[in-house]
């Protein structure tokens, strides 16, 4: 039977993506496919390509991702990514969707067209940054003649590219719809408006797994927390270990 692993996007909450997955493993789950958009894809890709959990945590917590984040002010985001190419490739040389053990598919969004669109082949890093640009944060990028933003804008929990090539389909979803963290910068706001916009169509696709996995105690946690790897990582593994062991 396939197994896909569909992981949402959350800022520095995809972190407990990583968590998850080594849950996943310890009950012996290795996917067949990953689908996954924004912060998610980059968790995706660096299992896709063999990556074990555990090294993935020590990549994120001794990775300095700020000096990649090139200010882009007068352009259309605060922020630019593009330089965050050099960090995916240095750990994916490669930088192909081939080189990949478990196959990926990333969601991103076309701001102009207002359609959702999938990469699963050819060049890796700049589809995965361009499903990380949240708009207002991080400017479009210019990608075979789109301008991509984050695929969450549209599809936060992209079940649809792999519901035909799997039969087991586990939803990873890092988002949770109840905040007990105050919302304290725009940017924070203008994402957390994204992901209410859409709450109704990301709950009909929790429908559509068989196993979905939504830690509460993410709600603590905001899209910039990325110093807390370490707690966000045992968030996503305790919950995770808890209700496979529960399932079992």
């Amino acid at each position: 039977m396939k197994t896909a692993l569909i992981l949402s996007g959350g800022g520095a909450r995809g972190i407990a993506h990583v968590g998850v997955a080594q849950a996943l493993s310890e009950h012996g789950i290795v996917p067949d496919v990953i689908s996954a958009t924004s912060s998610g894809a980059f968790v995706g890709a660096m299992l896709g390509y063999g990556y074990q959990p555990k090294d993935i945590l020590k990549i994120i917590r001794e990775t300095s991702f700020y000096p990649y984040l090139r200010l882009g002010f007068g352009a259309s985001g605060l922020l630019q990514l593009q330089r965050m190419e050099a960090v995916l490739c240095k750990f994916i040389p490669e930088n192909s969707f081939e080189s990949l053990k478990i196959p990926l598919v990333v969601t991103a969004t076309d701001i102009v067209a207002g359609e959702e669109v999938y990469f699963r082949s050819g060049d890796l890093a700049k589809p995965v940054l361009a499903s990380c640009c949240i708009p207002g944060l991080f400017s479009p990028m210019h990608y075979e003649g789109r301008d991509l933003v984050d695929g969450g804008v549209l599809n936060n929990l992209p079940v649809e590219p792999v519901i035909n090539e799997a039969e087991y389909l586990i939803g990873s979803h890092c988002n949770p719809f109840n905040l007990d963290k105050p919302l304290k910068r725009t940017t924070e706001v203008v994402y957390r408006s994204l992901i209410l916009a859409m709450h109704t169509k990301t709950r009909a696709r929790f429908a559509k797994c068989h196993l979905l996995i939504e830690p509460p105690e993410l709600s603590r946690f905001s899209i910039f927390d990325f110093r807390k790897a370490d707690q966000l990582f045992e968030v996503g593994y305790k919950f995770a270990n808890e209700l496979l062991r529960s399932r079992s």
